[in-house]
């Protein structure tokens, strides 16, 4: 069993910065690729950014210069720097990791509970 465990969130005001943590646990081989996502209310959960294995990484477009993904693999741990937050930032924000375990040797999806984050005045 992996679980992932979230942390970061909180309420920041626009143009501030938040970094956002999330550690995996458990049976783990390997981790493959990590990622961060987001759902605001009434809308779907979209990709922010990912980061695979080898340290490549993508971003939604409207994060790109903003937000920075990095992981530390001796902590089975992916972060996400946000900076310049705007209100449509506002979300809750969850980790995603694609791991290989002990349990479950075929990569599989994980996913943390979430983490809100609120940009406002």
């Amino acid at each position: 069993q992996v679980q992932l465990v979230e942390s970061g969130g909180g309420l920041v005001q626009p143009e501030g910065s938040l970094t956002l943590t999330c550690t995996a646990s458990g049976s783990i081989i390997v981790i493959n690729t990590m990622a961060w996502y987001r759902q605001a209310p009434g809308k779907q959960r979209d990709l922010v950014a990912a980061i695979t294995a080898g340290g490549n990484t993508n971003y939604a477009d409207s994060v790109k210069g903003r937000f920075t993904i990095s992981r530390d693999d001796a902590k089975n741990t992916v972060y996400l720097q946000m900076n310049s937050l705007e209100p449509e930032d506002t979300a809750v924000y969850y980790c995603y990791a694609d791991v290989s375990s002990r349990t479950r040797l075929r990569p599989f999806g994980y996913w943390g509970l979430g983490t809100q984050v609120t940009v406002s005045s």
